[in-house]
C-alpha cells in the first residue's frame, strides 16, 4: 500500500520527500506525477514505507501539517482505477 500526498508545493522532489517521510520511517519509494504536456509536477505524490505501522505513523503527523508553504494532504492511497474505456466491457469480456 502506498500514501497519497495531496496539495504539495511544485517546488518539491523527490528528496524533500523521502527526508520527511524518513522521520517515521524507512522510505521504499517515492512517485511524483507530472503533467504529459509541460512536464511540471502535478502537486500530489505517493510515498511507500516499509511497514503499515511506519506508514500510520506518518500519515497521522504529516496530515494536515504546514510544509514549504502548503497544508499538506495525508492519507492511504486509493487503488487506481482502470479509466481505459467509454463504460464498455473489453474485447475479451465480450468474446
Amino acid at each position: 500500500m502506498s500514501i497519497y500526498v495531496g496539495n504539495l508545493s511544485y517546488e518539491v522532489t523527490q528528496e524533500d520527500l523521502s527526508t520527511i517521510f524518513s522521520e517515521y520511517g524507512a522510505v521504499k519509494r517515492v512517485q511524483l506525477p507530472t503533467d504529459r504536456e509541460t512536464g511540471r509536477m502535478r502537486g500530489f505524490g505517493f510515498v511507500e514505507m516499509e511497514t503499515d505501522a511506519q506508514e500510520a505513523a506518518a500519515i497521522e503527523a504529516l496530515d494536515g501539517a504546514e510544509w514549504m508553504g502548503r497544508d499538506l494532504r495525508v492519507n492511504k492511497a486509493k487503488p487506481r482505477e482502470d479509466n481505459r474505456g467509454g463504460g464498455r466491457s473489453s474485447f475479451s469480456e465480450r468474446y
